[in-house]
């Protein structure tokens, strides 16, 4: 996939016709991946180039002063464009400028000088322009060909970024992927941690996840993708691995300002520093902070045996836990779970010689 970033790039050198959509396209939904499907075989029909404008940062930081914290980064976005097929993104830079660009001049300079845009397909609630004076009615009076894509429902709900952010907020990994058509996911980049993982024989990879969406604190299972386009190769491979999402103190004492997000490969033996991985959380197969009150007692408690099933810890969970790993319906919890290894089970668990890993509940400072 071609990406812009440089309008002074543009027109490209082939100079290719153009089927365009728009949008910030956040979480790449299954809303989302409706219009890049329409966008990718209507290209497919005219001979033309499938092709995104999108933006650096939400358009909400800009007009509003603020944005919602985003489920997908602009990286994140580009590598999702790309699997569903499309070939040229370009992003744009959210700036005053921008912002006070008129619909007319915006699709008069940049849609069709710069792309050569022969045609749209846009989301039922797509608009650009200032005022967001532009949508689809509004290419169509301008006598430019639009498909217009309406919007998907999950459960009698309106598929949207909003209600996929509050479900992965609460914990609801299962609604989230439903809305999503795949796994939530977090990409970012393998920085250096304390090693202290790797000192106690279990070492994790730190991962900075450009300020994504997180869900809330627990360990979850699930599968770690090196990313192929960062790395050179074309082949993904999925690593089925343990990831905690915490807040470890400091050697201080302090709470850091934001929960580290460390993934532990259960096959072991990688150095993956500086590489960029995408960790795709298997809904339902978490051990969460909220401890359900029948087990609070209980200051430890084994994984079962295959981990890699992702099994519930509590053979009988209380009620009034959310699902996946999110706050209980009636309190705020007081525990955060840890990991910590002692005697032998299988070394599938961990990548040392039969380890034996434990859960352990640990008050939160």
């Amino acid at each position: 996939m071609r990406v812009t970033k440089d309008l002074g790039q543009l027109p490209l050198a082939d100079n290719p016709p153009a089927v365009v959509s728009i949008g910030v396209f956040d979480g790449l939904h299954l809303g989302h991946q409706a219009i890049l499907q329409a966008n990718r075989e209507r290209a497919a029909e005219a001979g033309a180039l499938a092709t995104v404008v999108t933006f650096d940062q939400h358009p909400k930081a800009l007009l509003l002063g603020h944005a919602p914290r985003t489920l997908t980064t602009l990286e994140h976005r580009l590598r999702h464009f790309e699997r569903l097929g499309i070939e040229h993104t370009l992003v744009l830079e959210f700036n005053q400028a921008l912002r006070e660009t008129t619909a007319r001049d915006f699709v008069d300079q940049i849609l069709l000088a710069d792309l050569g845009a022969q045609a749209f397909v846009l989301g039922f609630d797509s608009k650009f322009g200032a005022s967001r004076e532009g949508d689809a009615m509004f290419l169509r009076d301008l006598g430019h060909e639009v498909q217009i894509i309406d919007k998907v429902e999950v459960g009698q709900r309106a598929v949207s970024s909003t209600a996929i952010r509050e479900a992965v907020e609460l914990g609801d990994l299962l609604g989230a992927a439903r809305m999503l058509g795949r796994p939530v996911s977090v990409y970012g980049e393998v920085v250096h941690g304390e090693g202290l993982g790797h000192k106690l024989g279990f070492p994790t990879a730190n991962l900075n996840p450009h300020h994504e969406l997180l869900p809330p604190t627990g360990v979850y299972a699930g599968w770690a993708r090196v990313d192929p386009l960062v790395q050179g190769t074309t082949r993904i491979e999925a690593l089925p691995a343990v990831v905690n999402i915490g807040f470890r103190p400091t050697l201080d004492g302090q709470r850091p300002e934001k929960p580290l997000f460390e993934v532990h490969l259960l096959e072991g033996g990688r150095d993956l520093y500086g590489q960029h991985l995408e960790f795709e959380l298997r809904p339902g197969h978490c051990w969460p902070e909220a401890i359900p009150p029948a087990t609070r007692g209980t200051k430890r408690r084994k994984v079962p045996r295959d981990a890699r099933k992702g099994p519930s810890v509590d053979s009988n969970p209380d009620p009034t836990t959310r699902a996946g790993c999110g706050l209980s319906w009636d309190q705020k919890p007081t525990w955060r779970p840890i990991v910590m290894v002692s005697e032998p089970v299988p070394a599938s668990l961990s990548g040392m010689e039969n380890p034996m890993v434990y859960f352990t509940s640990w008050p939160l400072m």
